[in-house]
């Protein structure tokens, strides 16, 4: 016997898509400006300008996206409130302990969750401080360029404490850690849409999933 679950609110599905979208033209466009691969064959052809404006523009959605999302961890429903990301009770560090055991192989049968179980909570608390920080080094690169009390406010003040250089160079590695993450979170909601047969995926879309009981 299956029940359909709403877990999935549509700000949560909003921000889902709206960061896979932002992520994605701001890493094709990132590695564009860090190392040119597409060259002008005409005068009127302002390759680099068209790559940094989207890629600013993006920054902004991303920004706006993830400040969203934030916000949801404590108007959403019990699925996207803060307490599903940091295992601060027994019942969410005991689901921890058996899912990352389950991954390890060191247990035959996964520990089902409606929403995230506590071990894909905890990576995605932690991915939120890789992006805040990916945002401030962004934003405070950006302002070398451009003035206002916005960019001021949202990182050009890291310039007081770390170098330009320094602040590329995290900028830089911190997208290395959502590439990959990015692969394992396809294959993993592939496999998680496999095993349990509960409409993972298009959960996404729908905010409904499948549960037996």
């Amino acid at each position: 016997m299956t029940t359909r679950i709403y877990v999935w609110e549509f700000p949560v599905r909003l921000t889902h898509w709206l960061n896979l979208i932002s992520i994605l033209t701001l890493l094709f466009t990132g590695f564009y400006i860090g190392a040119p691969f597409i060259h002008a064959t005409r005068e009127n052809q302002f390759i680099m300008a068209t790559m940094r404006f989207l890629h600013f523009t993006a920054a902004y959605v991303f920004t706006a996206s993830l400040l969203v999302r934030i916000y949801w961890l404590f108007a959403g429903n019990k699925y996207a409130r803060l307490d599903q990301f940091i295992p601060a009770s027994g019942e969410r560090r005991k689901n921890l302990t058996d899912t990352l055991q389950y991954y390890l192989f060191l247990k035959k049968d996964s520990t089902h969750a409606t929403g995230h179980n506590a071990l894909a909570g905890l990576t995605y608390f932690l991915l939120f401080i890789i992006f805040i920080v990916e945002i401030l080094t962004g934003f405070a690169l950006y302002s070398e360029s451009h003035v206002g009390a916005t960019r001021t406010v949202m990182g050009s003040w890291l310039f007081s404490i770390l170098s330009t250089g320094t602040v590329r160079l995290i900028h830089h590695l911190l997208m290395w850690i959502i590439v990959p993450f990015m692969i394992g979170h396809v294959y993993l909601s592939l496999l998680a849409g496999w095993l349990e047969k509960n409409g993972f995926l298009a959960s996404m879309f729908s905010g409904y999933k499948t549960m037996k009981g």
